[in-house]
């Protein structure tokens, strides 16, 4: 299916949140996650259903200022 991650497209076979983000090599990583435009908190990844065409962000915490 293809997904829209970071404002770019990719083309998956992950079927749920969880499994895009060891698709996309960041498992392990400090990360938090957005679909839709909506937070998704590390307890619901693995509950979170992708669908052909959904928009998802990771980001990554940054020190700094």
């Amino acid at each position: 299916m293809k997904i829209m991650v970071n404002d770019e497209v990719h083309e998956v076979s992950a079927r749920t949140l969880a499994a895009l983000i060891d698709e996309l090599g960041y498992s392990g990583a400090r990360i938090a996650t957005a679909m839709n435009g909506d937070f998704v908190p590390v307890p619901m990844r693995e509950k979170t259903d992708l669908r052909d065409g959904a928009k998802v962000e990771i980001v990554a915490p940054m020190q700094g200022g």
